[in-house]
């Protein structure tokens, strides 16, 4: 009862803590023309709009990269507003720019600023091999404009608009002539080896008018821009129009990219302020996909649900009635298989102190994905409250360290281990110690490539504070309480001698079994997974948090349906080494999102570059190692459940 009412606490403090987040709907900023002067303006209201840059990032490269490291116009008195843990360890680095509005005012071809580059200067020199490479690599600015990404709307396939909450810096046509990326938008991108800058934008912002409304002035409810590229011959007389801005492979003269945008305003009373994202959202056409999942892994579910039921309700129903008017011990030795071992079925396992240590662990990712799951899907971690979602995740595996200690510690009791010591310092350091290390290292190649990615050495401290001032107290009092407690009391006693397991066909040896437990449960995930690899490595939204929650206890059914087949097959063939093959049967399904994660990394993404690719498999080993630990934890205990039921209605001289 402690652990769920300290549960309960934890669950109310978030849903305060989710108030106190930015929810979209909830926190809107008016804006009004500028007041004449001898007037004064409302305090309601903003005139200025500021655009802020965040990190650039390309679909070709891990390494994401500060707007300041390309030598693009700075802001002059340059803010930067908060970040939380989450948008650092993103790599997200949020900055003010000098492009300034005032609202409704529409401006035409204004200068933002001018970069000169001398060949003769290794500075200059650098700077515009870098932004080459920004260009050759496909890199994408991200602007934000009140909170709200300003997007690039540009038509796709069937007659559909696609708005990118991104755009290129430039684009390139190689030594061979064949136009890359956003060089195809225009006819004028034809010169061989040659980058293209797109130095100008044209920027739409629309607002929703608050006159029939009870608010003052207006809301914002979109923006977006369209990248240009233009020469500007006449620096003192700009004209946006005319031929696009070159710059040559072979840099062998002076060169001058001026930089301007044009900004126009239009009224749209039809979109609402709170649901102002969605035209970003709708323009993603991945619903009748999500639907087509959950209907493929409901299918699954099905499936094994009635294998489940057919074994408990016929056959297992059966056994047990027919064993328990069983007179002569000789007949039920010929007949049954289950119970023949009822004498070593709890006999410990080998290696019970890292079974124990991983369940503890697993517990704890368990606890924490379905918590951040259920605020995702009640809007707290919306895309608009950025970094929300790790933040979330990380506070709350550091406060869950009560539940793995404590789970780890009875198991361990259970599974008569004496060197409770060790247990304890194991299940507080080993698996965040092996997330941690290749963590650092990823870290290490990200601050050697100046990335933004690269977490300060500040945070680095702070997440080692928080592992070792909170976390790992937390799993010693979670423990404690563990060991205090009496070890869990088996139905059936456990015999002396281990009996002898018979010779086993090729299906119910332990490797095969294991292979097969976990096909089912990554079918039902396999489609989720690619949206979530996505919003990761391509850089696309996810939003769909009620699918992925669906999904979610859909993988719990199917784990835990799963393994408890696999179990009951084995012990009908006299197998009594059920622990870890319980543990390994759900969690080989992290083998498989591995496997797919190779498979995606070679058919979808144009990754290129060692550092990238290193960056890329060592944060995979990071997914695969968590998702081992959630699933076999969710097997071990289904199949720990099932075992403990179904030996409990059996008499037993």
């Amino acid at each position: 009862m402690r652990g769920v009412r300290l549960l309960l606490l934890l669950l109310v403090g978030l849903a305060s803590l989710c108030g106190a987040f930015y929810l979209p709907g909830l926190a809107p900023v008016s804006f009004c023309e500028p007041p004449q002067p001898g007037q004064e303006g409302s305090k309601d209201c903003k005139s200025q709009i500021e655009l802020f840059v965040n990190r650039l990032d390309s679909v070709e490269s891990v390494l994401p990269y500060e707007y300041d490291a390309f030598d693009f116009c700075q802001d002059a008195t340059e803010k930067r507003p908060s970040e939380n843990l989450g948008q650092v360890l993103f790599g997200e680095r949020i900055a003010s720019s000098p492009y300034k509005f005032t609202f409704n005012k529409p401006e035409t071809c204004k200068k933002v600023c001018m970069k000169s580059y001398n060949p003769e200067n290794a500075k200059d020199v650098n700077k515009l091999a870098f932004l080459k490479k920004g260009m050759q690599l496909n890199y994408q600015h991200h602007w934000i404009i009140d909170n709200m990404p300003v997007t690039w709307c540009y038509d796709v396939e069937d007659g559909q608009k696609y708005c990118n909450p991104g755009f290129p810096i430039g684009c390139f046509v190689t030594a061979a002539g064949r136009v890359k990326d956003a060089c195809v938008m225009s006819a004028d991108f034809n010169k061989k080896n040659t980058f293209y800058l797109f130095n100008h934008v044209d920027i739409t912002i629309m607002y929703h008018s608050g006159k029939d409304e009870n608010w003052p002035g207006a809301r914002l409810v979109a923006a977006r821009l369209e990248p240009r590229s233009f020469k500007h011959t006449e620096k003192n007389d700009l004209i946006c129009d005319g031929l696009p801005m070159e710059i040559p492979a072979a840099f062998s003269e002076k060169l001058d990219v001026i930089y301007t945008y044009s900004v126009k305003f239009v009224e749209n009373n039809s979109i609402k302020w709170a649901s102002r994202w969605d035209y970003i959202l709708e323009s993603m056409p991945h619903t009748n996909i999500q639907w087509f999942s959950i209907m493929n892994s409901l299918v699954i579910v099905l499936f094994l649900s009635g294998m489940v039921a057919m074994i408990l309700l016929r056959t297992l129903h059966k056994d047990i009635a027919r064993y328990n008017q069983m007179d002569s011990s000789e007949d039920a030795q010929e007949e049954f298989g289950w119970k023949l071992v009822h004498g070593d079925v709890f006999r410990p396992p080998r290696k019970g102190m890292l079974l124990s240590v991983f369940l503890g662990q697993g517990t704890q990712i368990f606890i924490m994905t379905f918590i951040t799951l259920f605020f995702a899907c009640l809007g707290c971690l919306s895309p608009a409250n950025r970094g929300a979602l790790m933040t979330c995740a990380v506070v709350l595996w550091v406060l869950l360290g009560t539940p793995a200690g404590y789970v780890s510690a009875r198991m361990y009791k259970t599974f008569r281990g004496e060197k409770w010591k060790t247990n304890v310092l194991l299940t507080a350091l080993l698996c965040p110690g092996v997330v941690f290390a290749d963590f650092f290292i990823m870290n290490l190649i990200l601050w050697v490539k100046g990335s933004s990615a690269a977490i300060p050495f500040g945070t680095l401290a702070a997440i080692l504070a928080m592992w070792f001032g909170i976390s790992v107290p937390l799993t010693f009092i979670g423990a404690y309480f563990g060991f205090k407690e009496k070890p869990i009391e088996h139905p059936v006693r456990t015999n002396q001698i281990p009996r002898q397991i018979p010779e086993q066909s090729f299906f119910t040896k332990p490797f095969p079994g294991i292979i097969m437990g976990g096909i089912l449960p990554f079918g039902c995930i396999f489609i989720q997974l690619f949206f979530i690899l996505n919003s990761i490595w391509s850089h696309q939204m996810y939003y769909m948090f009620g699918f992925l929650f669906l999904v979610f206890i859909i993988l719990l059914i199917t784990c835990s349906e799963a393994t408890v087949l696999l179990c009951y097959f084995h012990l009908c063939a006299e197998d009594y080494h059920w622990w870890w093959r319980s543990f390994l049967t759900s969690s080989f399904t992290a083998v498989y999102l591995f496997v797919y994660a190779v498979h995606y990394f070679f058919s979808k993404l144009q990754i290129t570059g060692t550092a990238s690719t290193i960056l890329y498999f060592g944060y995979t080993m990071i997914m695969v190692l968590i998702f081992f630990l959630f699933t076999g934890t969710i097997g071990f205990f289904a199949c720990f459940w099932f075992v403990s039921k179904i030996y409990s209605v059996v008499k037993v001289d």
